[in-house]
């Protein structure tokens, strides 16, 4: 029998090499797809960002209907609202979450206690789970879920990424509590 081979992770540990997580609501996704709406540069931005980085983002399966009802109203174009769900989908570092019963009496759990709308609570919940930063646009979402996870808009989650390690730690416009 052959003995497995121990591998080496790289380290995690400093500021440079520290590993973020994202959990991103349709709402940035859908802003990215739009030039012409306010914060769009901020979206694509952090979005971008993520991507060249490779930061995991951890969304749920919820995100895909989202964008492409979001998309498809605001454009009228069925065919671009599906290709971008894809391109979306297909994206090395997203991770689709179903939204299981497990996840949904959580999501629920959420909703009732913070006073959550239903999909916004669904992304609290996979955020809470996975350990990830929510970011969204949605200024309801972001507030109360800041009770739960770390809430950023697109334009602070872009500053926190610039931002050295110790003082993003320090700073007091951006709580966790759980």
């Amino acid at each position: 029998m052959a003995r497995a081979r121990e591998v080496k992770r790289p380290s995690t540990r400093g500021p440079r090499s520290r590993i973020r997580r994202y959990t991103v609501d349709a709402s940035v996704f859908v802003n990215a797809f739009n030039p012409h709406e306010d914060g769009h540069e901020d979206s694509l931005a952090i979005l971008a960002a993520i991507h060249q980085a490779g930061d995991p983002v951890v969304v749920p399966t919820l995100v895909l209907p989202e964008i492409a009802s979001a998309v498809t109203r605001a454009s009228g174009d069925a065919d671009g609202a599906r290709q971008f769900v894809r391109a979306t989908a297909a994206l090395p570092h997203v991770t689709l979450i179903a939204l299981t019963s497990v996840c949904a009496r959580q999501a629920a759990e959420l909703a009732a206690t913070h006073r959550l709308r239903g999909a916004d609570s669904v992304y609290v919940a996979v955020a809470q789970r996975y350990g990830t930063t929510l970011v969204s646009r949605d200024e309801e979402q972001r507030s109360r879920a800041s009770l739960v996870v770390t809430s950023l808009t697109p334009a602070a989650a872009l500053r926190g990424r610039q931002t050295p390690r110790l003082a993003r730690r320090t700073s007091p416009s951006v709580r966790r509590r759980g």
